[in-house]
């Protein structure tokens, strides 16, 4: 049986589906800013940006941009019914105080034991920077990552140890990539959702660090979310 692999918008459907109703979430830079697409009103998640933003929503292809709204991305966004607008002393409090449930960052490198390296880039940047990255991953309450197992020269990402400079330590505790969506707890990658056709060598050769095998994961289907209630792992 072939093995169909997740695009980024359906990674990002999935995400979308699986965060809790009326969660308050961060949407990190890159490959999570994807998942505003996908929410759907009802949800009553809302959203954060750390530039002081709480309560807005993906700006639709007919609505004219303002430059007075955006992301942390600089991406134009609308405010949602309610939302609030702060300054960024207000919204660090907000993202180290834990009032965050989930924030979605994107990552170079995750351990099996939960490490997060998701700001360095490369020595040939001569200023390579962490920006909120850091507040996020120790003052969340749960922390996901989006990301692809491995490396264009064929590395894996999801590492028994990370190689690159640490985010956090130990923050991680759910992580999403094209095979599927890997709980990470007791020091290994465990299966929650596996795409069909995913077999157990072919998640390991993707899968450098410590892989907790168990045969009682979910077959994602299309539009479906991680786990029946969609909540934390």
């Amino acid at each position: 049986m072939s093995m169909h692999t997740l695009s980024r918008e359906e990674l990002a459907r999935l995400v979308a589906h699986d965060l809790p109703d009326f969660s308050s979430v961060n949407l990190g830079i890159g490959m999570p800013t994807m998942v505003a697409r996908y929410l759907m009103p009802q949800s009553g998640v809302q959203l954060h940006s750390e530039n002081g933003i709480l309560g807005m929503r993906d700006l639709q292809a007919d609505e004219a941009e303002d430059s007075d709204l955006i992301n942390a991305s600089k991406e134009f966004i609308r405010l949602a019914p309610g939302a609030s607008i702060f300054d960024h002393a207000l919204s660090f409090g907000i993202m180290r105080g834990g009032h965050l449930d989930v924030t979605v960052l994107g990552a170079f490198e995750v351990s099996s034991n939960g490490d997060l390296a998701n700001w360095s880039l490369g020595e040939s940047d001569p200023l390579p920077s962490v920006g909120g990255a850091m507040d996020l991953a120790q003052g969340a309450r749960s922390v996901w990552v989006m990301m692809e197992t491995r490396t264009r020269d064929g590395q894996s990402r999801l590492r028994r140890q990370c190689t690159l400079p640490l985010t956090g330590h130990g923050v991680v505790s759910r992580v999403y990539t094209e095979l599927g969506v890997f709980a990470v707890s007791s020091g290994a990658f465990r299966p929650l959702a596996l795409v069909k056709g995913a077999t157990e060598i072919a998640v390991r050769s993707s899968i450098d660090g410590a892989l907790q095998w168990t045969d009682d994961y979910r077959v994602i289907a299309s539009g479906e979310s991680a786990t029946p209630d969609g909540g934390q792992a």
